[in-house]
């Protein structure tokens, strides 16, 4: 199988694995328990704490492990709105993913002002929006990739240009791991992490709160992570998380380029070979992540057959966030871009890792080729 679905999650490195098992295996103690073996885990949670908010120009008090990017925006998006009393209003842009946009619809439900804000054809948030901001206490959640096109928003224009006492959250799920981040460069407040989209495990990810913030829990029961997240930790998965953060900051510009070239050579393929196609990820490198690059197919009617077929010939691909796969659905993304519900639903994502080729690209456009002609 030619795997290129890298967006919705990654193989885990043999070297993260063997990182773990320990902690699976033998040092299985509490974290929260006071005797040796509950201690060394705790030690194990602290010391990957320092290293993954390293990675990020954050203090390690900041960083707070949660079970994944879904667990993190939830939280950060209702405890700002509800348990911390932080923002009355929320504005969200129209090509979040659902773990924020979803929130957000049943926060408005609840009473709180939302703001959907529009992109250009490109994906990226317009400029203006902040001239109609109607609270200066209002939550900004703007992803800093998009899972589906790649598409990189402009985050470092935020802060300069909203009242200070705006709050601003970032989900960089997707580009953490693959394009240099700093919180402290990007003047936010919020950050959601994730571990499985760097070949590290799932179940673990993780939401960035500046210090100073009162943050208060919204998910009660213990006082672990600092009484912002209840729950036993696992030392295993966290253990995990820091060795993949580790290799990704190691081996971030080789994969960078890596990638790249895998998406330029697909974006030349597709241009050759099937000029009805429209490519949705920008081809300017500044604008987009290098590992992701969606195509749609206006003249193709159903675009669950195209994943289907692909799959006959042992490529595995999606049409979008693996979270809606299957739903039939035009992509809310793929709309916001001003393409038509055809377009949205006739939809490829490609996404690479480290780990694939320039053969393993060269094959799939080549099938890609052979499915479009039998559907068209």
């Amino acid at each position: 199988m030619i795997y290129l679905d890298n967006s919705a999650t990654t193989q885990i490195d043999e070297e993260i694995l063997d990182a773990m098992m320990p902690w699976m295996r033998d040092f299985f103690g509490n974290p929260s328990s006071a005797y040796a073996l509950g201690r060394k885990s705790r030690v194990a949670i602290e010391e990957a704490r320092e290293e993954i908010a390293a990675s990020i120009n954050a203090h390690p008090a900041e960083l707070i492990f949660t079970s994944g990017g879904t667990e993190a925006n939830n939280t950060i998006l209702k405890s700002s709105c509800i348990e911390s009393n932080l923002a009355d209003a929320l504005v969200i842009s129209s090509i979040e993913h659902h773990a924020v946009s979803h929130p957000a619809e049943w926060l408005a439900s609840q009473g709180v002002t939302l703001d959907i804000l529009d992109v250009d054809s490109n994906g990226r948030v317009q400029d203006g929006w902040q001239d109609s901001l109607r609270s200066h206490r209002s939550l900004i959640s703007i992803m800093h990739a998009n899972n589906e096109t790649g598409v990189i928003q402009d985050i470092l224009a935020i802060r300069p240009r909203v009242p200070e006492t705006c709050l601003i959250h970032s989900d960089a799920v997707q580009s953490f791991g693959k394009i240099p981040l700093d919180i402290q460069q990007m003047g936010i407040d919020f950050l959601t992490l994730s571990a499985h989209k760097i070949h590290g495990p799932k179940g673990i990810g993780a939401m960035v709160i500046r210090k100073g913030i009162d943050f208060k829990a919204h998910q009660h029961g213990g006082g672990q992570e600092r009484n912002r997240r209840a729950g036993t930790e696992s030392p295993a998965l966290i253990v995990g998380f820091q060795h993949a953060v580790r290799i990704a900051m190691r081996e971030m510009d080789a994969r960078s380029m890596h990638m790249r070239s895998l998406q330029d050579r697909m974006r030349s393929l597709i241009q050759e070979h099937i000029p009805l196609a429209r490519i949705n990820t920008p081809e300017n490198a500044s604008l987009s992540l290098p590992s992701i690059l969606n195509v749609s197919f206006q003249h193709i009617h159903d675009g669950e057959a195209i994943l289907q077929l692909m799959d006959m010939a042992g490529i595995a691909v999606s049409n979008g966030s693996a979270c809606v796969s299957g739903s039939q659905q035009p992509s809310h993304v793929l709309k916001a871009l001003g393409l038509s519900d055809t377009e949205a639903k006739a939809a490829v994502r490609f996404s690479f890792s480290k780990h694939n080729s320039l053969e393993e690209v060269e094959r799939a456009i080549q099938e890609l080729t052979t499915v479009i002609d039998s559907l068209s």
